[in-house]
C-alpha cells in the first residue's frame, strides 16, 4: 500500500488527515508544495506557495492545509506541474484547470499574469473531453478522449510543436506528423515533448541537445518526429525525466535514451544515447516505468512486483537498475529523488484488511473476543490472556501459576486507578500511552512495580512534556518515590529555574519533610536561596 507519509511534507498532517487522502501530488523545486483530494472529494493544498502555485488566491505559504473550494467535487483524474511552478489538471468530466506561474503563458489563458486561483482553460478545449495532462518546465499539454493533442506555453525549442519557436498563449492542436493519428499517451521533459499513438509509434519534439527525442541526432525539432529506431516494437508507456526518456513495450521490454550524466539510462555508463537502447532487467517483464521532468531518477516495476531504481539517487549516480525493497515506483521518488516530488498524481488505495498492529489495537477492551476481565474502580476492562502473556513478564508469571481450568475470568485490581490500569493494558496492545502527566505518575508507579522499563521511559517522557509550575513538586516527589533518577534531575532543575513561582504552589508546602529539606539543601548549593 502506498504511504504518502514517506514524503517529508506530509508529516505536517495528522493521522486523521492522512487517512482521509484519496489522491495526492507533491511538487515544487524543493518538493515544498502539495495538493491532495480526500475520499469525499474535497481538495486541499499546503506548502511554500511559490508563484501562487497553491491556488489559494494569495501568495502566503501555509503549513496548515487550505481547501480549494473551486475544485471540490470536481473529481480530479490527471494532474501535472511545471518548474515555475504551474499546475494543470483535468477532471473526470474532461475539464482542464490551471494556475500558478504564467510568465510564458503556460496556463493557456492568453496572458502572462500569474494565476492565483484555479481557472478553467477554455480556448479550443471547451468542447473536448481531456483525459490526460502533462507539463514541462514552462509548457503544458492536454490529451483528449478522441486522441487529439493540444499544447501551449513556452516554445523556445519547439516543445509546443507548432513549427515555430514563438510562445503559444492558448491551447493549440498539434498536427503535422500526428495528423490523423490517435494519441494515447503523453509525457514532457523540461523542454521536450513525447507522445505515443495507438499503433505503438513514438513521436518527439522540442529540445534535443542530449538526444532525449531519440532521433539519432541532437538537433531540436519544431514539430513531432517519429522515433524510427523503435520501428518493429509497440510502445505502451512513455516517461520523461529532466532530459532523458524511458519507453515500455507491450512485451515488457524497456528502452531508454537521452542524457545520462547520472546513469539515469541504466546502461552501466554515463554516456548520452541519441537513439533508444534496450535496458536489461534480469529477464523480468517490466509492467511500469517512472520518471519526472524535475529529476534525473528512473524507476521500473516488474511483473513479479520487484521495483528497481537508477540514475541520481540521493546524490549518488546509480548507473545500472538497482533492486530495491520498495513495493511501488512512487516510493523511489519519495525516498531517493532530488527533489522528492511525485512523478504522477498518486492514488491511495485504502485496504479493507488491517495490519497485525491495527487488529490488536481494534480488539483491545472488546467483550466479543476477550477471555479475561480486569475489575478496577467498579469498571471492567476486557483483554486477551495470550496477548498479555506475550507482552508482559508479570502476566506470564502470573498465568503460569494457574492451571487453565483454575484461571479466574475476572481479576480484581485495587492498588491502581482505572485510568492508570486501562492505560497500561492498552499500552500492551498499542505500544503507546495517552495520559496527562498527573496520571502518568501512577502509571510510572505501575511500570516500576511490574518491571516494565520501556513503559517507565514513556511515562517519564510524558511527565517531562507536561511539567508546569503548578505540578512541578508533585512530579518531583513522584520521581524520587519511584527511583526515576533522570526524571528527578529534570524536575529538580525545573523547580530551581522557576523557584519563585513554584514555591507559591500548595504542592511545595505539602512535600514530605525529608524531601523538602533535601530540595532546599540542593537548591541552596546552587545559590537559589541567596535572598
Amino acid at each position: 500500500m502506498v504511504d504518502v507519509g514517506k514524503w517529508p511534507i506530509f508529516t505536517l498532517l495528522s493521522p486523521q488527515e492522512i487517512a482521509s487522502i484519496q489522491k495526492a501530488c507533491v511538487f515544487g523545486s524543493s518538493a515544498n508544495e502539495a495538493i491532495y483530494v480526500t475520499r469525499n472529494d474535497e481538495v486541499f493544498v499546503f506548502g511554500l506557495n511559490c508563484s501562487n502555485c497553491l491556488g489559494t488566491g494569495d501568495n502566503q505559504s501555509t503549513i496548515v492545509p487550505k481547501k480549494l473550494e473551486a475544485l471540490c467535487g470536481k473529481k480530479i483524474s490527471s494532474l501535472s506541474y511545471g518548474s515555475g511552478p504551474h499546475v494543470v489538471l483535468c477532471t473526470e468530466d474532461g475539464q482542464v484547470y490551471a494556475w500558478g506561474h504564467n510568465g510564458y503563458s503556460q496556463l493557456g489563458n492568453g496572458t502572462t499574469s500569474q494565476g492565483i486561483t484555479p481557472v478553467q482553460v477554455c480556448t479550443n478545449l471547451l468542447l473536448k473531453k481531456v483525459v490526460e495532462v502533462a507539463c514541462g518546465s514552462h509548457h503544458s499539454m492536454a490529451l483528449s478522449f478522441d486522441g487529439d493533442l493540444y499544447a501551449w506555453g513556452y516554445n523556445n525549442c519547439g516543445q509546443v510543436g507548432s513549427g515555430s519557436t514563438a510562445n503559444q498563449p492558448t491551447p493549440r492542436r498539434i498536427s503535422n506528423c500526428l495528423q490523423g493519428k490517435m494519441v494515447v499517451g503523453i509525457a514532457c521533459g523540461q523542454t521536450s515533448s513525447m507522445a505515443v499513438v495507438n499503433n505503438g509509434e513514438v513521436y518527439g519534439w522540442g529540445y534535443n541537445g542530449n538526444g532525449q527525442l531519440g532521433l539519432g541526432n541532437n538537433g531540436n525539432q519544431l514539430t513531432p518526429c517519429r522515433v524510427a529506431a523503435l520501428q518493429g516494437v509497440c510502445i505502451m508507456q512513455i516517461a520523461c525525466g529532466y532530459a532523458h526518456t524511458l519507453a515500455l513495450t507491450d512485451e515488457g521490454l524497456l528502452y531508454a535514451w537521452g542524457a545520462n550524466t547520472y546513469g539515469q539510462l541504466g546502461t552501466g555508463n554515463k554516456g548520452n544515447q541519441l537513439s533508444p537502447v534496450q535496458i536489461l532487467m534480469e529477464k523480468e517483464r517490466v509492467v511500469e516505468i517512472a520518471a519526472c521532468h524535475s529529476a534525473h531518477t528512473s524507476a521500473a516495476k516488474t511483473q513479479s512486483g520487484q521495483v528497481y531504481m537508477w540514475g541520481q539517487c540521493r546524490g549518488q549516480s546509480v548507473i545500472l537498475p538497482h533492486l530495491t525493497h520498495f513495493a511501488c515506483t512512487d516510493d523511489v521518488f519519495a525516498c531517493f529523488a532530488t527533489p522528492s516530488v511525485m512523478w504522477r498524481l498518486l492514488s491511495v488505495e485504502h485496504e479493507d484488511s488491517l495490519t497485525v498492529a491495527e487488529s490488536l489495537k481494534k480488539e483491545f477492551d472488546s467483550p466479543e473476543t476477550s477471555d479475561l476481565k480486569f475489575h478496577v474502580d467498579g469498571k471492567y476492562i476486557h483483554v486477551h490472556k495470550a496477548v498479555l502473556k506475550i507482552r508482559c513478564e508479570h502476566f506470564r508469571t502470573m498465568f503460569q501459576s494457574y492451571w487453565d481450568e483454575d484461571m479466574k475470568e475476572v481479576i480484581e485490581i485495587d492498588q491502581f486507578s482505572y485510568p492508570v490500569y486501562r492505560a497500561f493494558l492498552e499500552y500492551l496492545y498499542t505500544d503507546s500511552v495517552d495520559l496527562p502527566p498527573e496520571d502518568a505518575i501512577g502509571l510510572l508507579d505501575l511500570a516500576t512495580s511490574y518491571c516494565e522499563n520501556r513503559l517507565k521511559k514513556l511515562c517519564q517522557h510524558i511527565i517531562k512534556g507536561g511539567i508546569t509550575v503548578e505540578n512541578a513538586f508533585s512530579l518531583l516527589s513522584a520521581a524520587v518515590r519511584y527511583d526515576a533518577e533522570d526524571l528527578e534531575e529534570f524536575c529538580f532543575k525545573f523547580c530551581v529555574n522557576h523557584l519563585t513561582e513554584v514555591t507559591q504552589s500548595a504542592a511545595f508546602w505539602q512535600m514530605d519533610g525529608p524531601l523538602l529539606k533535601e530540595f532546599i539543601a540542593k537548591a541552596s548549593k546552587w545559590g537559589a536561596f541567596k535572598n
